[in-house]
């Protein structure tokens, strides 16, 4: 029972995952860009950590950072259990290579966006295994060995070599059954990315402050179809609820998106190229997404 108490005390790792990027850069502008957050949530995370703790982990400098003593103690064990489970995922393989296409990509695209047409991919290519691999930041897709990644960021962090997936706009989506107008309605906010319901207002229209906050897309997608509020979120994840009528626009503006969803391909063999086309081919061929509103002026 003990342990079991004990399990349920420790913090997100997302937490100890910012503050060892931190840590190691000494920079939370560089840690932002080294793990796919933006400067803001790396801030919180170390912050949230060092409320938790109950001590002060860096000294904030207009130049940088500094370990305090006790960010010098932790970070040593910080890094050790962070490769510790790098280690350990890493020795899960799906047995042999031969006909296996590996999908690196967030478990909200993968859900949202991959899973709902997957057969018709499997239908294309007869024979061929698919393993997805979750990730989150950036830096997570150095140590895979996958041969599609889609990465999300800024072009910055993505690089030069990724693909942006359109439709890149930032939509408003409610339930069917949420009535009212949007500046009425509960917001669900997506934390770690640049673009969000602060945005909006300046940008389109008076909103309330967010009542929900979750880690990703997907699950701000999920809130929303299940009528808790209104999620504001990359339309090309959200393009498959949409037109499936799961969700519906809460207003006709969007936004446009300072990061997005990058495509990229690692192998020259006949599986991810043709992934890679089926993929673009059915973003394509999906209609009903609006584009981005311009900005007021």
């Amino acid at each position: 029972m003990a342990a079991l108490c004990m399990a349920k005390s420790l913090p997100p790792l997302t937490w100890f995952r910012a503050f060892e990027a931190a840590a190691r850069r000494l920079s939370f502008t560089a840690a932002a860009q080294d793990i796919g957050m933006t400067q803001s949530a790396v801030s919180q995370h170390v912050k949230a950590l060092e409320l938790r703790l109950g001590v002060t982990l860096f000294v904030r400098r207009a130049r940088g950072l500094s370990l305090t003593d006790e960010g010098r103690k932790l970070l040593p064990q910080v890094g050790t259990a962070l490769e510790t489970l790098a280690q350990a995922a890493r020795s899960f393989e799906t047995g042999p290579d031969d006909n296996l296409l590996t999908i690196a990509s967030s478990i909200s695209v993968a859900q949202w966006v991959i899973a709902p047409h997957l057969a018709d991919f499997k239908a294309r290519v007869p024979g061929v295994r698919v393993r997805f691999v979750g990730t989150i930041w950036p830096d997570d897709f150095h140590t895979l060995r996958a041969d599609v990644e889609i990465p999300f960021g800024s072009q910055k962090q993505v690089g030069r070599d990724g693909t942006l997936l359109q439709p890149g706009a930032l939509i408003a989506l409610r339930a069917p059954a949420l009535k009212g107008d949007l500046e009425d309605l509960p917001l669900i906010e997506a934390v770690g990315t640049s673009d969000g319901w602060s945005k909006w207002r300046a940008c389109i229209g008076p909103v309330r402050q967010p009542e929900i906050y979750v880690d990703s897309y997907g699950a701000a997608l999920h809130m929303a179809r299940h009528g808790n509020g209104v999620a504001l979120v990359s339309a090309f994840l959200a393009q498959r609820a949409v037109l499936s009528g799961q969700l519906v626009l809460a207003h006709r503006a969007s936004l446009p998106a300072s990061e997005g969803y990058y495509l990229r391909t690692n192998a020259a063999g006949p599986a991810a190229e043709a992934f890679r086309d089926w993929l673009l081919e059915h973003l394509e061929s999906a209609q009903g997404i609006p584009g981005p509103q311009a900005p007021r002026t």
